[in-house]
């Protein structure tokens, strides 16, 4: 055994150790392979004292929802869905920069009394040790609100999220990051449900098309598709491209583009003052 895989079997006991100090556990659930390795350890732990609840907003795609319960059934935790009204509130729809702290917000406002009514002590997210030396505010929303980190504490990141998970022979090990599809707009444009529903559906048909890990941002009337660099090539010369401009176009846009720098993520953040950027 080398160090790299003495180092993360450490993390993985160290990880269980957390859940078995716990009586009963809420998993804020979003189908992710960060979430789901943390539904996965707690139910390996704590057994039926440990449940995954998903949130419903506009702002999930049904694909993930789909897939959501698909993981949950295959790792056996209880699975719930609650919806949550992020949608409603004008701070998180005129789309700030620390938008994400009202998502948080609302999530967990929604998971917190929700868990100690259920008798739920503790609500754990699946933030990662990664997560925190990016910019995101929501991370903030959540402590407020005493939401447990495990991953983050026990300083597993995001590539040993995947290895652990293929480890503990999770199929979805290399699911692509699906953040919400509110990231797809730059800061200051109003976010609404049909610009959620457009984008949506530009993905999802690009994945039946073969291409899962990329982005389609949405600025005004224009969708900016965003592929690996390696893949751009191969998608202008394999893909129809008027079909998929007529396409994009019948979903609600006028102009469709593609970004020749190709995906990275966060690439949004880039309009931001450094200082802002501090965690």
């Amino acid at each position: 055994m080398n160090e790299e895989t003495k180092l993360l079997t450490v993390k993985l006991t160290r990880l269980k150790n957390l859940f078995a100090e716990m009586d009963r556990a809420l998993i804020a659930y979003s189908g992710g392979v960060d979430s789901t390795l943390v539904a996965k350890v707690a139910y390996d732990v704590l057994g039926d004292r440990a449940i995954a609840i998903t949130a419903v907003s506009p702002s999930l795609l049904p694909e993930e929802l789909e897939d959501a319960t698909m993981q949950a059934a295959y790792i056996g935790i209880k699975h719930e869905i609650v919806s949550t009204g992020e949608m409603d509130n004008p701070n998180y729809t005129s789309n700030p920069v620390n938008r994400c702290y009202f998502c948080k917000s609302e999530l967990h406002d929604t998971l917190k009394p929700l868990a100690l009514k259920r008798g739920y002590p503790y609500v754990i997210d699946g933030v990662n040790a990664d997560d925190l030396q990016d910019y995101r505010p929501g991370i903030q929303a959540a402590k407020e609100r005493g939401a447990i980190s495990p991953l983050a504490e026990v300083g597993i990141a995001k590539s040993e999220v995947r290895q652990l998970s293929r480890q503990l022979g999770l199929p979805w090990w290399e699911k692509p990051a699906q953040p919400c599809l509110s990231s797809r707009f730059p800061y200051g444009e109003e976010i609404t449900v049909a610009k959620l529903q457009r984008v949506g559906r530009a993905e999802v048909y690009l994945r039946k098309l073969g291409w899962n890990n990329l982005r389609v941002r949405s600025e005004g009337d224009t969708a900016r598709i965003e592929l690996p660099p390696a893949q751009i090539t191969d998608f202008v010369n394999s893909t129809d491209l008027p079909n998929l401009v007529s396409v994009f176009q019948e979903y609600g846009f006028l102009f469709v583009t593609l970004d020749l720098e190709g995906y990275r993520s966060g690439k949004l953040n880039r309009v931001l003052p450094q200082e802002s950027l501090q965690i």
